[in-house]
């Protein structure tokens, strides 16, 4: 009698959300996170006032919060990729010779100097979770009374709501400070989490059409690279 052989584990079961959608991300414990990508602004150049007035708003702003954020901070090296596609194009469509050997001449230069140095970028993301097990649960006579059952699109629905809600909280309480923020949609949802936890293949292969994919891309494509080659 053969023995079976066992079968392995995929990685995407280690990792800690389940589905992208409606630009929320769906961890495995039932929980929703959405995320927001912010700009920075530079402390060090402000005044001494500046510096004070932005520190108070700070602290009056994480002292309106009734949930907990976190804030992340991206350093990667600078994809130009996309850049000198681009400027390789405007090279060979260029009419005049000068300019068109000025171009090619720049491309080489961008070229050498990321083979010299490693140019990084930074990007912040402020993530909103919401924890609809941890809300206050109806009591006896609430659910006796209650003759509309809610279903789980009804439910989902709620939680989506809550933590956009809390996201446009967010976004409103760092305007004031300087800080512009933008809530991402499925589609970059997807791309950041690609990019996150395959940070090689991600700049070796791009998501050309991301709304024809779903979460199973992260530890998806890199298998079905392996098995072309």
């Amino acid at each position: 009698m053969k023995k079976s052989k066992p079968q392995s584990a995929s990685t995407q079961k280690h990792l800690p959300f389940k589905s992208i959608r409606d630009s929320v991300v769906v961890m495995r414990d039932g929980s929703l996170r959405a995320v927001l990508m912010a700009n920075s602004i530079n402390f060090n150049l402000k005044s001494r006032d500046e510096q004070t007035v932005l520190l108070n708003s700070y602290q009056n702003f994480l002292n309106s919060l009734s949930f907990p954020l976190q804030i992340v901070v991206q350093s990667r090296v600078l994809d130009l990729d996309d850049y000198l596609a681009n400027l390789d194009k405007v090279a060979k469509n260029q009419t005049n010779e000068l300019l068109q050997t000025q171009t090619t001449e720049y491309i080489a230069f961008v070229k050498d100097l990321i083979g010299v140095a490693n140019i990084m970028s930074k990007t912040f993301y402020i993530v909103i979770p919401y924890y609809p097990h941890f809300q206050t649960k109806q009591s006896f006579w609430s659910r006796l009374f209650n003759k509309q059952p809610v279903t789980a699109a009804g439910r989902m629905n709620e939680m989506r709501e809550e933590v956009i809600n809390r996201a446009s909280l967010v976004a409103n309480g760092l305007a004031p400070m300087g800080i512009d923020s933008a809530l991402l949609d499925t589609e970059e949802l997807i791309d950041l989490m690609y990019s996150t936890y395959n940070p090689d293949t991600s700049r070796r292969q791009k998501l050309f059409k991301v709304s024809e994919v779903d979460a199973d891309v992260i530890t998806g494509l890199s298998s079905q690279t392996k098995r072309s080659e």
